[in-house]
């Protein structure tokens, strides 16, 4: 019997009888379908590419852009005129025969990964939880839906709020009037991924304070005795990802992730909570 049909008791029982190479096996086709699934939406992007180069790569790289547009707002809110985004003094070029064509085959790629993580992710646990107790089961029941979840908030935040304002920075910098902007547009995309991606690997970081707590390695007590290093550190991290001088930025992009850390502080303490209760059971 397929092991997609079996019970979790089954499964459990099965997967003692299952030898090293059966397991080897049972990855192999789980990673797969996940990779295939990654495939199957970079070759549906890949098709409708142009609509989804001038409506969301490119994006960013106009004023009217939804995030200029709510800047402009929030200028015309707080009287901050620097604030709103009215021009982007810069213009892309591809310099390589091939660039074109490779842009279209890597931007495919990273729309299939986005689009296909929840399900890839989804074929890696259910690979994973069959070798779980019952008890971490139970602990990690929701597990697909956080971490996709989150992957998302991530993403939608490194594209909507940190990405313009680092592309703002950057194309309207310049060192001498006489040097006009002109970007690569390799060096574009690079961009937008690199920081679109960082933040929804960034958003996992209460999913990564979960199993840090679950295996003792980090406890809330530890977490609040630094809580102002990693402010600190929240704040750097702002300033090296959004390089705009402007105050709004950076606090726009730091209040979530120390939100993110202060919510990481309550996934852990609900894990000691959970271990302590445990504990005392065991006792009695």
């Amino acid at each position: 019997m397929p092991l997609d049909q079996l019970t979790d008791e089954e499964i459990e029982s099965e997967g003692k009888e299952m030898s090293f190479l059966d397991h080897l096996e049972e990855l192999r086709w789980h990673i797969i379908r996940a990779v295939g699934s990654i495939f199957v939406f970079a070759i549906i992007a890949f098709v409708f590419i142009q609509d989804i180069f001038e409506k969301v790569v490119l994006a960013p790289s106009r004023a009217d852009f939804w995030t200029y547009r709510m800047m402009c707002k929030l200028s015309d809110m707080t009287g901050y005129a620097d604030l709103c985004v009215r021009k982007l003094d810069f213009t892309l070029q591809a310099l390589g025969m091939a660039d074109p064509f490779t842009m279209a085959l890597t931007s495919s790629l990273i729309i299939g990964l986005c689009f296909a993580f929840p399900y890839a992710f989804w074929e890696l646990w259910r690979f994973i939880k069959p070798g779980l107790k019952t008890v971490e089961k139970r602990a990690a029941r929701g597990a697909v839906f956080y971490v996709s979840m989150l992957f998302l908030m991530g993403l939608f935040f490194g594209y909507y709020i940190v990405s313009p304002l680092a592309i703002n920075f950057l194309a309207n910098y310049q060192i001498s009037p006489q040097i006009k902007n002109q970007f690569d547009v390799t060096s574009y995309v690079g961009v937008l991924v690199t920081l679109s991606l960082g933040c929804a690997l960034m958003f996992q970081m209460p999913i990564v304070a979960y199993v840090l707590s679950k295996v003792g390695v980090l406890t809330p007590k530890f977490m609040r005795s630094y809580r102002r290093h990693a402010w600190i550190v929240i704040l750097v991290v702002a300033g090296i990802i959004t390089p705009s001088p402007d105050i709004y930025s950076q606090v726009l992009v730091a209040l979530p992730l120390a939100g993110l850390y202060e919510v990481s502080i309550l996934v852990s303490g609900s894990v000691e909570r959970a271990r302590l209760k445990e504990q005392r059971e065991l006792e009695k």
